[in-house]
């Protein structure tokens, strides 16, 4: 252990909460694995191009702003019907939570990233992290 004012961890040391589905990619709770209290965060890492990291979902339910970053290898971003193609390196930013989003891999080995919380709230986890909690 060490007493440094940081920690570091790397994506694929970061627990998966839930059981593995097919033609789902697996997440990583990144914001319980620190401990962030401020923001939503998580990592999807696909094995397959055509795996799923999100399903068209709206935050309507929690008003968070989401930003999407594709860490590595390529993913379709889908945003009020259109079809982002994101290769490495490309955020996507939706800030209206009313707007369908969802995202999938287009190569094996991608990363993405997803961030989110509600502007000028304080941040609470969600009713799909603490469910998915239950099911680790």
């Amino acid at each position: 252990m060490t007493d440094a004012p940081y920690r570091v961890a790397h994506v694929s040391e970061i627990v998966t909460p839930t059981r593995e589905e097919p033609g789902i990619a697996p997440w990583r709770a990144v914001r319980r694995h620190f401990d962030i209290g401020s923001f939503g965060i998580a990592a999807y890492t696909a094995e397959a191009a055509g795996e799923v990291f999100t399903g068209d979902h709206t935050e309507a339910d929690t008003r968070h702003e989401e930003l999407f970053y594709v860490a590595s290898g390529r993913a379709a971003i889908r945003v009020a019907g259109e079809t982002v193609d994101a290769p490495a390196g490309t955020f996507v930013y939706v800030p209206d939570p009313e707007i369908l989003r969802g995202a999938t891999a287009l190569e094996p080995g991608t990363t993405l990233l997803a961030v989110g919380g509600e502007p000028g709230k304080a941040f609470e986890v969600s009713g799909w992290e603490r469910r998915s909690e239950d099911d680790a």
